[in-house]
């Protein structure tokens, strides 16, 4: 996953004392950047809030910038392409207390902030707007993505990280500036929108939903959302921030499922109804055993190393253990695995041996061969797994 690096965006520009900034990423928005600008300046106007509305442009040619400027806008240029890294700058550069971000292509009413700002106020970090609470008019949003794309999405986002939020990908939203800041966010494209929320959950920020209407844009160009494209980003870096789906619960599930077939069939074959499983069922699950033990590692390496820079959260449980039960431990199960493996492999030889080692009768002899590469397998697999494992560790520990 492409990531933008804290440090290739500006110094913080001073705070003032505004309460609210409102932001617009802008790429080639000339059509309706004017109609957006006006609204947000009447907004504040109209509720008294001491606010700025400030433009992130991500280099516009169509003279976006001028006409947002001649209507009162401050406008930051921002030279990295990206829906994420104009807002990752947008924030650095607002000088209020609040930001509301919303799109430049006039599908959100900025006029109508005053239930962001009522959220903010009573002390949430983060207002997401939701549009299927408050309204998606005819035309606004394909219906790829209002039946499916969305629904699937936030659903995954919910069960992954748990919190409040139904609609993950709402382009308007409202957030205390500090509190975002210190999330560290990084992604320089539209996973940027589901980055904020996953950080701000795990991070134990006070979230919350209003209802927002979506209307259909003002551009007769086509959009820059590129459906599936920017829909895969964001399930990959759902994945990504939560290894234990990923990883964790395919590995164990394939391990377990693995070990239990293997644990029944290794005696001899299984009937099943009028199905016989036998040995080359037992191949399989042994690929299973090696496969999920190999997924529950990466989980291991995900979550430390992803935790050393600063993708994921640190999972505290695990570093706990891996503390407890460090490098020798996991060497001294490692080496009895492969000496359990070595012995069944000096099994097997001798059930050849009866046979004068000649063609093999039966399948026991299988049987025992496959238990043996299975078990000197994941002694390997365990042993440079420990060994990398500790090598993170130094790594975190530094010089």
């Amino acid at each position: 996953m492409e990531l933008l690096d804290a440090t290739s965006s500006p110094r913080e520009a001073p705070v003032g004392q505004l309460e609210l900034t409102i932001l617009m990423p802008c790429l080639n928005e000339a059509e309706t950047i004017g109609t957006c600008v006006a609204k947000a300046i009447g907004y504040l106007a109209r509720s008294g809030v001491a606010g700025e509305v400030l433009i992130a442009d991500n280099g516009s040619t169509d003279g976006s910038q001028a006409i947002a400027q001649g209507l009162g806008a401050r406008v930051v240029a921002v030279p990295m392409r990206g829906y994420g890294a104009a807002l990752i700058t947008g924030i650095e550069a607002a000088r209020g207390r609040f930001v509301i971000m919303g799109d430049s292509d006039d599908s959100y009413d900025f006029t109508a902030l005053d239930p962001f700002m009522a959220k903010l106020r009573e002390g949430y970090a983060l207002v997401m707007g939701n549009r299927f609470l408050g309204g998606i008019k005819r035309g606004a949003m394909p219906p790829l993505h209002r039946y499916l794309g969305n629904p699937v999405l936030s659903t995954i986002g919910r069960v992954f990280f748990g919190g409040p939020v139904r609609d993950f990908h709402c382009g308007l939203r409202g957030f205390d500036r500090d509190a975002i800041r210190a999330l560290d966010l990084r992604a320089p494209g539209m996973e940027f929108a589901s980055e904020m929320v996953v950080k701000a959950t795990v991070q134990g920020l006070r979230v919350t939903e209003v209802p927002t209407t979506l209307s259909p844009d003002g551009r007769s160009r086509p959009p820059h959302l590129r459906s599936w494209r920017d829909g895969w980003r964001h399930l990959r870096f759902l994945l990504v921030f939560c290894p234990r789906w990923l990883f964790l619960y395919p590995g164990a599930g394939l391990f377990l499922t693995g070990l239990l077939a293997m644990a029944l069939l290794l005696p001899g074959p299984l009937h099943l109804g009028g199905v016989t499983v036998d040995v080359h069922t037992l191949l399989y699950a042994s690929g299973a055993v090696i496969m999920g033990f190999q997924a529950v590692q990466f989980w291991v390496f995900a979550r430390i190393y992803g935790a050393q820079q600063g993708v994921v959260p640190e999972e505290k449980r695990l570093t706990a253990l891996l503390e407890r039960f460090g490098l020798e431990p996991a060497l001294i199960v490692a080496a009895l695995l492969m000496a359990s493996g070595f012995a069944l492999g000096i099994a097997a030889v001798v059930v050849w041996g009866s046979q004068s080692f000649g063609p093999l009768e039966g399948m026991g002899a299988m049987r025992v061969a496959i238990a043996s590469v299975t078990s000197m397998v994941l002694g390997l697999q365990l042993a440079f797994g420990a060994f990398f494992v500790a090598l993170l560790g130094m790594m975190r520990a530094g010089p």
